[in-house]
């Protein structure tokens, strides 16, 4: 069995962000030489995800608001004027970890002769709902 492992490091600008990463992945691969398989892409940050979807903006934007009414942005840490719990740990991120549960932590995509082996539109993107994608 051959592998290979590439590690992206990315920085988002803004606290909410979905950023394509198929072209870095695709490089991978090129690099990998791998022509029959899977491969694996997992988000290594506890409030980042990785999910497959169409590269459409209206889509991202719905997306981002479907998430915040799931799991609102809540600097407060008094669960009884909605606050997330964890937020009493000293961070403002309860909303990113469950946000992060919602979209996935992981995508795999079948490779066949040497090319990520997609549906139409499918893309892969990498979801930063806390500031830092690692």
């Amino acid at each position: 069995m051959k592998s290979h492992r590439v590690t992206l490091t990315l920085h988002e600008p803004e606290r909410v962000g979905f950023v394509n990463i198929t072209p870095d992945v695709e490089e991978a691969l090129d690099a990998s030489g791998v022509q029959e398989g899977f491969c694996l892409v997992n988000a290594m940050h506890i409030t980042a995800s990785v999910f497959i979807n169409d590269d459409e903006p209206g889509l991202h934007e719905d997306y981002k608001r479907w998430l915040e009414k799931l799991a609102p942005f809540n600097e407060g840490a008094d669960p009884a004027r909605g606050g997330y719990l964890h937020n009493r740990s000293g961070e403002d991120n309860g909303d990113a970890h469950q946000k992060r549960q919602i979209m996935g932590r992981e995508v795999v995509v079948a490779i066949t002769k040497g090319r990520l082996d997609f549906g139409p539109w499918e893309q892969i993107f990498l979801h930063s709902p806390d500031l830092v994608c690692h």
